[in-house]
């Protein structure tokens, strides 16, 4: 078994990265295999609605330049996907709306691939904003049918600079449990 986690946060070593490795952490201590990758801070194309991944049924997207079909790929070979983001202006970070769009329609136009795995969503907020971002990730995972897992509070952390996350024992305490229930959830499915 696997889990992917992508961090839609443009600060490869900050709050959302943290929790995000926590819990992919105590994943592999459940013997699930981990990969982590940076999404934030990369050049991302937003989807263009296309349709050309309808069209050609290739588990591609026709935009190829940048990193989202290899990334694409390794959503659809993972049994887990964390997606992580920050919360910017009551918001995804442009990154991670882009990944969840574009992986969405490829997974939509090629049989559903994302049906039935399970994926959960990670975000770091100052102060307000967070449920929204928690809640849109959630409906990509939704509308992709995939299995969402809970944990003993949202899947958040009041979190601003960096290292603020390792003072919220309530936020490192629900990515444990998250990582708990995650792997528990994955290995009933398997």
């Amino acid at each position: 078994m696997k889990v992917v986690a992508f961090n839609g946060s443009p600060k490869a070593g900050g709050n959302t990265a943290h929790m995000l490795k926590l819990v992919l952490s105590d994943m592999q201590k459940e013997g699930i295999e981990t990969e982590f990758i940076q999404v934030g801070g990369e050049l991302i194309h937003g989807c263009k609605a296309c349709g050309t991944c309808r069209q050609n049924k290739d588990m591609r997207c026709v935009i190829s330049a940048d990193k989202m079909n290899d990334w694409i790929m390794k959503m659809k070979d993972a049994d887990g996907i964390l997606i992580g983001s920050p919360t910017y202006f009551a918001a995804l970070t442009p990154e991670t709306k882009a990944l969840i769009d574009r992986c969405g329609y490829v997974s939509r136009s090629n049989g559903n691939f994302l049906r039935r795995k399970v994926g959960a969503a990670v975000v770091a907020a100052r102060r307000a904003g967070a449920v929204h971002v928690f809640d849109s990730i959630n409906h990509f995972f939704t509308i992709s049918e995939m299995i969402i897992p809970g944990s003993s509070y949202w899947n958040l952390s009041l979190s601003l600079a960096p290292g603020d996350f390792e003072k919220d024992p309530e936020g490192n305490a629900t990515m444990h449990t998250l990582a708990e229930n995650m792997a528990w959830l994955m290995k009933k499915l398997k």
